[in-house]
């Protein structure tokens, strides 16, 4: 495989260059990397398909004849992936290299070709039909009750912590994905937009990032409505002190055998458009040579898509939910030769497949969790897919 990397003029958004039916992008703020065509496609089922990805990551890149001019974070050979959220899903998880990546960093924009691949630049942004959803497999009075069940269970010592998650269903028909993909860019400028063999959102949670060998993740968890007072309703709530608490601490726990000098900010309230969560910044310096999608294998899943303790919240989320989550929650992002990368949690997204998109949302369900409040969460967090798709 030949990669070569080389600076270009800024040519406008980034996710102008996407196809407009199979697009391939990871963007904040503008800054990032898409990708047009597939060089490779790799698929991994099972409880170590991530850990088999990252083996077959570096396999790929031990045989690579890669000419980066640019050196910046997403230059020279990548990557897109996606991964189902549990170890028994029947959905595939995925590795993509595409034929053309398109980058921006900074000032400087650059365009890889591996394998001299071209792609054609898309065209103007097709029609938009627009898309009506409705109650999926886990309905409002279903997902009330599965909250019951789940604070039964707490209250008995099961467990601490679960997340519970709903869908919501529409029909799409061979429509031109970036108009989703750009609603999202321009209304969470500040989440990754994403999209990866039909799974598309815009998350606020980073998993891990690697760059140069320090090691960067932030957790969210805890959740206000917008045009509440942050500091007194979120930071003031015990109940989502606590949930952010056990969402970190499962990531010290992943991330301390990799790194040394791990570290963290205090907890903050993080606002986005449609609501304020519990943030809080962890860093520290790879110790072992672990790439992004090493890391992204130990920390998934985090107490914040999972539970505590995950293993018995897992179980349990796959007793309560009436349907397989597929990548849904799992990590979505990319990976670099040299084992940088950048990962997330498909959070806030939906999967277009066969016509049918499927949005998800979920909240995280412990000991005094309320189904009402808890179904009032999962319409806030639905909101973006809801208004990209509309």
């Amino acid at each position: 495989m030949t990669v070569t990397s080389v600076a270009v003029p800024d040519s406008g958004p980034l996710l102008k260059f996407c196809d407009p039916r199979h697009p391939l992008a990871f963007v904040r703020n503008g800054h990032g990397v898409v990708g047009m065509g597939a060089a490779v496609r790799l698929a991994f089922t099972g409880p170590d398909r991530i850990r088999e990805a990252a083996d077959a990551w570096r396999a790929i890149c031990a045989s690579a004849l890669v000419d980066d001019a640019v050196g910046l974070p997403g230059s020279g050979l990548i990557a897109f992936g996606s991964f189902a959220f549990a170890d028994t899903s029947a959905h595939e998880s995925v590795l993509v290299i595409p034929s053309v990546v398109v980058g921006r960093r900074g000032d400087v924009t650059w365009r890889t070709r591996i394998d001299a691949g071209e792609a054609d630049i898309a065209g103007p942004v097709g029609a938009w039909p627009g898309v009506a959803f409705t109650a999926g497999a886990m309905t409002r009075i279903a997902y009330a009750d599965a909250v019951d069940a789940l604070v039964e269970r707490i209250h008995a010592g099961e467990l601490s912590k679960a997340v519970l998650a709903r869908d919501l269903v529409g029909r799409l028909d061979d429509a031109d994905l970036r108009v989703p993909l750009r609603r999202l860019a321009q209304t969470y400028p500040d989440a990754f937009t994403f999209a990866v063999e039909g799974l598309l959102g815009a998350t606020p949670e980073t998993l891990v990032r690697v760059d140069r060998g320090q090691v960067t993740a932030r957790v969210l968890a805890g959740t206000a409505a917008r045009g509440a007072d942050a500091d007194a309703v979120l930071l003031g709530s015990r109940k989502d002190l606590d949930e952010h608490g056990l969402a970190r601490a499962s990531v010290v726990a992943a991330l301390r055998p990799h790194t040394s000098d791990l570290g963290g900010d205090q907890p903050f309230a993080l606002e986005l458009p449609n609501l304020w969560h519990i943030a809080s910044d962890l860093h520290g310096t790879l110790s072992d040579g672990s790439s992004a999608l090493d890391l992204a294998a130990a920390l998934h899943p985090t107490a914040a898509v999972g539970g505590t303790p995950t293993d018995l919240a897992v179980q349990v989320i796959d007793e309560l939910e009436p349907f397989d989550r597929g990548r849904y929650a799992g990590p979505v992002g990319w990976i670099g030769a040299d084992g940088s990368g950048e990962w997330a949690i498909a959070l806030r997204c939906a999967l277009i497949a066969d016509g049918t998109v499927t949005a998800y949302a979920g909240a995280g369900i412990v000991a005094d969790s309320v189904p009402v409040q808890e179904l009032a969460e999962t319409d806030l967090k639905f909101r973006p897919i809801l208004d990209a798709f509309s």
